[in-house]
């Protein structure tokens, strides 16, 4: 199995100031993604910046032979990425989602750039005949992402904005009400930390399990270094182990994580 591709980039596209997307020819990859994986991306062809950066597969076209890529630009390596013509990508990497049994009632709550892995299980719900609801925040109005794409897809969508721009005026978390949660069978999520904090809380308290795909730095990519290491429960309690987000994640169990 190749882990390495140069991958050509077909489509670039700039989504808002400050992030993009890139679609790439990678048949061998796009065959074996699955939602909720990452590619490990060289983003310099000299040792500055030396580490490739992780970027979730956004979207992969079997038929096409392409995957996408959504992100945000963060520092230097990100913002070198747009003006290549072919990419240095690892991958597919990780342990993604596991899809629900058709006709399950599923929440997807997405923080910011966190709806980039989570419009490919979205797909993939929607190829299968399930509807999901869909909760987005942002910073404002101008920060949501795919609301529109989503819709498309034939999911229900609300948004919430920290700045009451668009939708709820306050954390996407505020819209989990306990009515509503309580008769769901699955929640997946990605977002900023604190997100993910007080959404695993409020899904324990109704005993209703949870995907939650993390973000993390990463050195290697393929668990050889600890830059990744999370703090998740062993089943004994009290206890803890360290896991390694590139490897055994980036999705974990919501009750597996040590929120922290």
């Amino acid at each position: 199995m190749k882990l390495m591709t140069a991958a050509k980039v077909t489509n670039r596209k700039h989504i808002m100031p400050g992030y993009n997307l890139l679609r790439v020819h990678a048949p061998d990859i796009a065959h074996r993604s699955q939602p909720g994986q990452f590619l490990h991306v060289l983003c310099s062809d000299t040792l500055d910046p030396l580490l490739r950066r992780p970027i979730s597969i956004h979207t992969a076209d079997k038929d096409k032979g392409t995957v996408s890529l959504l992100y945000r630009v963060a520092g230097r390596g990100t913002a070198r990425l747009y003006d290549y013509d072919q990419l240095d990508v690892m991958g597919p990497l990780g342990n993604g989602f596991t899809l629900p049994p058709v006709a399950s009632k599923v929440l997807v709550v997405a923080g910011g750039i966190g709806i980039a892995p989570l419009y490919f299980l979205l797909q993939k719900l929607s190829e299968s005949g399930s509807i999901a609801d869909v909760f987005l925040g942002a910073s404002s109005a101008g920060h949501l992402i795919l609301v529109e794409d989503i819709h498309e897809l034939g999911h229900r969508v609300q948004v919430a904005t920290d700045d009451g721009s668009a939708g709820h005026y306050g954390r996407v978390t505020d819209i989990c009400s306990p009515d509503f949660i309580s008769g769901l069978d699955m929640v997946f999520a990605c977002g900023p930390r604190p997100m993910m904090r007080a959404l695993a809380e409020i899904i324990k308290e109704h005993n209703v399990p949870g995907q939650f795909s993390l973000e993390e730095r990463m050195g290697c990519g393929v668990g050889a270094c600890l830059a990744c290491a999370c703090k998740t429960r062993t089943g004994r309690p009290e206890e803890f182990t360290y896991s390694h987000v590139c490897v055994d994640g980036p999705v974990f169990s919501a009750s597996e994580v040590v929120w922290e």
